[in-house]
C-alpha cells in the first residue's frame, strides 16, 4: 500500500515529511526533530546557535534559516484563509 499519500516529501534542503518518521509530520532530514518544535524555539526568541547547540548540532542554521522561510512561505500561501 504505497500511494501518493504514503510517499515521503522532500520539502527542501533539510526538511521532509515522511509516513514513516513521527506521522508524517515535517522533520529535518536524518532526525526526528520536529520543524514545529525548532519554529516555536525561534518563535520564542531563542538564537539560533543556542537551537543548535540544544539539538546537539543535529540541525544547523541554515536548516533553521530554512524552515522559517518555508513557514513564511506557508503563511502567506494561505493567509486569505486569515482574513475576514
Amino acid at each position: 500500500m504505497d500511494g501518493p499519500a504514503m510517499k515521503k516529501k522532500i520539502v527542501g534542503r533539510y526538511i521532509v515529511a515522511d509516513p514513516r518518521i513521527c506521522h508524517g509530520q515535517p522533520t529535518f532530514r536524518g532526525t526526528r526533530i520536529l520543524v514545529a518544535d525548532v519554529l516555536e524555539q525561534v518563535a520564542s526568541g531563542m538564537a539560533w546557535p543556542s537551537i543548535v547547540e540544544e539539538w546537539r548540532g543535529r540541525i544547523t542554521e541554515d536548516a533553521i534559516g530554512e524552515a522559517v522561510r518555508a513557514a513564511r512561505e506557508t503563511f502567506r500561501a494561505h493567509a486569505q484563509e486569515l482574513t475576514v
